[in-house]
Parts: C-alpha cells; structure tokens; sequence
C-alpha cells in the first residue's frame, strides 16, 4: 500500500528501509522524502517503523483501502 502518496513511498519499501537499518522518521525522511510534504503519512509511517521493528504484522485497518 502507498503510505506517502506525495512521494510515492510504500509500506514494502519502508519495511525495507528498517531492514537496512533505519529506525527512525528522520532517517525515512532523508533516504525517502517520507513526511516532506503534506505530513498525512507521518502517523503511518510510525506505525510501521514500529510493528515492524517489534515483528508485529501491519494491522488488518491499515490494509483497507482509503476512500477518495
């Protein structure tokens, strides 16, 4: 799923943003431009920094799809 749709940054490519090492949104903003324009992706964008560093699935409520 697009996490930051200004940047066009996924949830697959921040998991493996944390992979490689990167445990914070600062650093997600400095590889990915995460968080660099609107902001809406920053909530999100913590969530999955933190599920996945904890081993923990992306929540069922995440995956639905957002309404336009």
């Amino acid at each position: 799923m697009i996490v930051c749709v200004c940047n066009n940054v996924s949830d697959r490519k921040i998991r493996q943003a944390v992979d490689e090492g990167m445990v914070s949104l600062a650093e997600l903003r400095l590889h990915l431009d995460v968080g660099t324009c609107c902001g809406k992706c920053h909530s999100c964008a913590k969530d999955i920094i933190r599920d996945h560093l904890a081993g923990e699935p992306v929540s069922l409520l995440m995956q639905m799809p957002i309404a336009a």
